[in-house]
């Protein structure tokens, strides 16, 4: 069977769960906002009287909740997280999953190269990237655009599915990489997550605390950020500099080390 078709078929099951979770977050956070503008009581007033620091972790100190991109611009942070979870974890496990279920022996010895190997693994990462952005495009849009009172929403949403998918597509990458470079697949994983809920962490105490703007550079996840394109300003384009050579580098790396590792 075509390696590329295998992959596929093999996280099939786990793209729908990962794609039902995401529309069932989209419609619950959307949901919460119809309850409030239904009622008198302001949801701007409402996260004003929390601390902060509780404020700069919910990323709320940066919109206009009263409206509902304001809102989806806060409840995207979450899709964020969601969104770059699944596609580190799936980079990370579709390079390390042949030697954890003891297959990689009978893949090598196929006649097929090791770049090959990668490239059709990396292909089908692609696609199951790509597919949970369309979703999550197409129900954010359907979702949003009943709650817009007629407001143009789709070049915004449109927008911040762009920063998006570069997003996951690094992160992607990060998994990939450390797949590849560690002689103990298995932790790739775990790694690749630990690294992300550093990034998250960082980009949390960087709003907390100005004198940490330097350090934006560090974290994806300050470059392409809701607040920014909602707010007219676009995405700076450093950083999409930033993450193509991110990018390049980490699949660079992927290649090299997987092509020198020895099955374990």
């Amino acid at each position: 069977m075509n390696l590329f078709v295998r992959e596929l078929k093999a996280h099939r099951k786990s793209l729908i769960i990962w794609s039902i979770g995401m529309v069932l977050l989209i419609v619950s956070g959307v949901g919460k906002y119809s309850g409030f503008s239904a009622s008198d009581q302001s949801m701007n007033e409402l996260m004003s009287q929390m601390p902060k620091s509780l404020q700069a972790i919910m990323g709320s100190n940066s919109f206009d909740l009263s409206t509902i991109m304001g809102y989806y611009g806060l409840l995207f942070l979450y899709i964020v997280l969601m969104a770059v979870i699944h596609s580190s974890m799936l980079g990370a496990t579709i390079i390390a999953k042949e030697e954890r279920d003891k297959t990689a022996e009978f893949l090598f010895v196929k006649p097929l190269s090791r770049n090959k190997i990668i490239s059709s693994k990396l292909c089908a990462t692609l696609v199951n990237v790509v597919v949970l952005n369309i979703i999550t495009f197409i129900s954010s849009l359907l979702i949003v655009q009943q709650n817009a009172d007629g407001a143009a929403v789709f070049k915004d949403i449109a927008l911040l599915m762009m920063g998006l998918f570069m997003l996951q597509i690094l992160f992607m990458s990060i998994g990939t990489a450390l797949a590849a470079l560690k002689k103990n697949s298995k932790k790739a994983a775990s790694i690749a997550t630990a690294i992300l809920l550093a990034a998250f962490i960082l980009s949390i105490a960087i709003d907390m605390k100005e004198s940490l703007e330097p350090l934006r550079f560090l974290t994806p996840f300050k470059y392409f950020e809701a607040k920014q394109i909602l707010s007219g300003g676009g995405y700076e384009t450093i950083y999409f500099i930033l993450s193509f050579v991110l990018i390049f580098i980490l699949i660079a790396l992927t290649f090299t080390s997987y092509k020198k590792r020895d099955l374990n």
